[in-house]
């Protein structure tokens, strides 16, 4: 060992016990705070699935990949960084001596063939990375980022570091080229040779590069490590633990989407038959009442800004941006993980548990950031602010593109139900519709005897539940098909079409009340359960003596789809529930149905976010359409699993858009640019937003709104479907 070994094995030694000492000390920091949530036992259900879903999607990078290149880039700078690690523990030999390498592997041909291919494919994957975030800084002219709000510093510093440390691997060998000290031949390792045949034959060369590289690693680790809250390098390591512990990991899609995670106070399933203020907890007023899931989802963020680039309101001017509320949440919990570390914190009736002793020794502002408000204004020093909480409409889109299976939504509404339950603190206007779903059973506050007035003029009769032995499906109409003018339309054809193909089905008439999909999405979880529950008595009562395959259920509305297929299982109401347009395309599939006159004028279809983000019903809706129309449909740019909002969910049908573009009207538009001249919709909600953005455009006579069972009806029966424009209603 020369003198330049020495003082390059002395710098490797010192500065990796700085680094691993930093690193070890961030790693229990961070574990403490994560371990402040409330406790969460059904994330360590079923290992075998969390086990093969983590690996598929980091692996496989299933998520990632959906946005192509970015996907394939990022593909090869993950596998470079995992593999090419032994590349930079082989640094830490090649440093004491200039011949060095890894033991046993490190002199394989093999190891030199897949070293070379991923060091190659990892340099154009970081290149790439780099010019994707230069091209889309928030600075650019023109348009909003989704890197608008990130820490760019962090991301730069970071693919710097990968970017020089993948220079270096391939220096080192360059320099062992060059002093002809190089194991692997020319045909496994070009790039290698190609590089030392430029460098000069200096003997030390390998020792220095060597600690060049160990430096630059090392100096990666002891920024992150000083940085906890740095998730673009911090989420390396924390994907894998957030994506095992996924809500529910046998889904297709993201996690948190369809049910609702269930309201729960210290990891059990709130009963509000018993439930107490005092002593349980209702939904999150502050950050440690978060589960310690939540607390890791906030630490794994990436600040991608994928969530953000697709997010309805952050794209209409709105104040959310579901990575800035996460970020928000995350800088909140470590500023305030001192306070709560030394036994801080609020009872649930507002108590401090500390004594003054605990906290004497605290720095003053993480005693300031213990009284800053969860939800508050910025006058009030709130870590969110309200108009940030309510403009999210529940859509799904952050959850279906974060790649790292963040549950934004769950924790969205877990927000909102202290805010609504204890505080009573929620937009105005969203007080009639509650007030009506206690007192009326629906949001519009219509006369339960009206419920089956959408019956009326139908050349045949529509039995009720009791009135008939046996049907095959109960016709779920909801409160937008039995009140709301244009969605009687629908609920009417979809009972022609029914009758048509032979399906005998019955309604509950009266005996139905709203879901309570509004109720639980603005966060109030007690009438959301009050409706629910009596719900699942009514419609058990119907289905009394059948099995699970037979207590088929068909809806027009995915909200009302989702709640029951979805979330009435958690109090007891197991059902096979299908959306209309699933089963009108098994009947035309089975020849049941038959279109005979083709709908033209083009048409492009609107997927409504609860059936198809939520539950991933994409294709029958366009198989019915494309039977209708005999042709193609006309693709808006944004459609599928990236469907742009209608501007509804989330109860913000009832609630004024005061901020910002009309969300449905930037729906129209691109809805509109595809000359299509009948926008087709599965979904009463998105029916009533798209036709006032058409009003509003003042396209009513160019374009119309209807829903997929009506384009379908007009194919099937010309001369008996309903013909003309559904134009809104006064005061639709």
């Amino acid at each position: 060992m020369g003198s330049v070994q020495i003082v390059t094995t002395i710098l490797a030694a010192a500065i990796t016990a700085v680094a691993v000492w930093l690193a070890v000390r961030a790693v229990l920091k961070m574990v403490a705070v994560i371990r402040l949530g409330q406790p969460a036992p059904e994330r360590f259900s079923d290992k075998v699935a969390r086990a093969r879903t983590m690996l598929v999607e980091t692996a496989g990078h299933t998520r990632m990949l959906k946005w192509g290149v970015v996907g394939a880039a990022h593909w090869f700078v993950m596998v470079g960084f995992v593999v090419l690690s032994l590349l930079v523990l082989e640094a830490y030999f090649e440093v004491v001596t200039t011949d060095g390498g890894l033991p046993i592997i490190g002199h394989w041909t093999i190891f030199g063939l897949v070293t070379e291919i991923i060091g190659v494919l990892g340099l154009v994957g970081i290149l790439v990375l780099m010019a994707i975030r230069l091209r889309n800084r928030p600075t650019r002219p023109g348009g909003r980022s989704r890197f608008t709000g990130s820490t760019m510093w962090q991301g730069y510093f970071v693919e710097w570091i990968v970017l020089l440390v993948l220079i270096f691997g391939f220096v080192i060998r360059g320099f062992k080229v060059a002093t002809d000290h190089f194991e692997f031949p020319f045909w496994a390792t070009p790039v290698s040779h190609a590089v030392g045949a430029v460098l000069p034959d200096w003997a030390d060369g390998v020792s220095v590069a060597a600690a060049i590289k160990i430096i630059i690693s090392m100096t990666w680790l002891i920024v992150i490590s000083l940085n906890v809250t740095m998730g673009v390098a911090w989420h390396r390591f924390l994907a894998f633990p957030n994506i095992f512990f996924k809500r529910e990991p046998a889904k297709p899609a993201g996690s948190g989407l369809g049910a609702l995670r269930p309201m729960t106070s210290q990891g059990k399933p709130l009963d509000f038959e018993e439930a107490d203020p005092e002593k349980d907890q209702f939904g999150v007023a502050h950050v440690e009442q978060f589960s310690w899931k939540g607390l890791l989802d906030f630490s794994t963020c990436t600040e991608c800004g994928r969530c953000q680039s697709q997010c309805p309101a952050w794209n209409t001017g709105k104040p959310l941006s579901p990575k800035l509320l996460i970020l928000s949440l995350r800088d909140h919990a470590y500023a305030k993980a001192p306070y709560l570390l030394a036994g801080g914190g609020k009872d649930l009736t507002g108590e401090e548990k500390a004594t003054q002793a605990q906290l004497a020794h605290l720095d003053v502002l993480a005693l300031a950031e213990a009284d800053k408000p969860l939800i508050g204004t910025a006058e009030e020093g709130g870590v969110i602010d309200p108009d940030v909480l309510w403009s999210c409409t529940t859509c799904g889109a952050c959850v279906e593109q974060c790649p790292v299976d963040i549950e934004h939504v769950d924790h969205i509404v877990d927000m909102r139900r202290y805010q609504v339950l204890i505080e009573s603190s929620f937009p105005s206007e969203a007080g009639v519709m509650l007030r009506n779903l206690e007192n009326k059973g629906n949001p519009w506050g219509a006369p339960q005897n009206t419920r089956e007035d959408w019956t009326k003029g139908l050349d045949f009769e529509v039995p009720r539940v009791g009135e008939v032995d046996d049907f095959e499906y109960l016709f779920w109409v909801g409160c937008a098909g039995a009140f709301e003018d244009r969605a009687k339309k629908t609920t009417r054809a979809v009972a022609t079409l029914l009758n048509e193909a032979g399906v005998t089905f019955a309604i509950l008439g009266e005996g139905e009340t709203c879901s309570g999909d509004p109720a639980r999405r603005i966060g109030n979880e007690f009438v959301y359960q009050m409706l629910a529950q009596q719900n699942v008595e009514t419609l058990n009562e119907a289905f009394e003596g059948r099995d699970k395959a037979k207590r088929k259920i068909v809806a027009t509305c995915p909200h009302c789809f989702n709640t029951l297929g979805n979330e009435y299982g958690q109090l007891g109401g197991e059902f096979e529930v299908v959306h209309h347009t699933q089963l009108l395309a098994h009947l035309v599939a089975t020849g049941k149905l038959t279109p005979v006159q083709p709908v033209d004028g083009g048409v492009t279809y609107h997927d409504p976010c609860y059936l198809g983000r939520h539950n991933r019903v994409f294709a029958a809706p366009r198989e019915v359409l494309g039977d209708a129309i005999a042709g193609e449909l006309t693709e808006m740019p944004r459609n599928s699993e990236r469907s742009f909002c209608c501007g509804a969910g989330g109860a913000r049908m009832w609630m004024e858009e005061k901020i910002g573009k009309r969300i449905n009207v930037d729906r129209v538009e691109e809805a509109m640019a595809t000359g299509a001249k009948t926008v087709a919709v599965g979904c009463p909600f998105c029916s009533t937003m798209l036709n006032d953005g058409v009003n509003g455009k003042g396209a009513g006579e160019q374009v119309e709104v209807i829903d997929v069972a009506s384009v379908l009806l007009r194919s099937v029966k010309p001369e008996q479907s309903q013909g003309g424009k559904e134009t809104a209603p006064v005061g639709g």
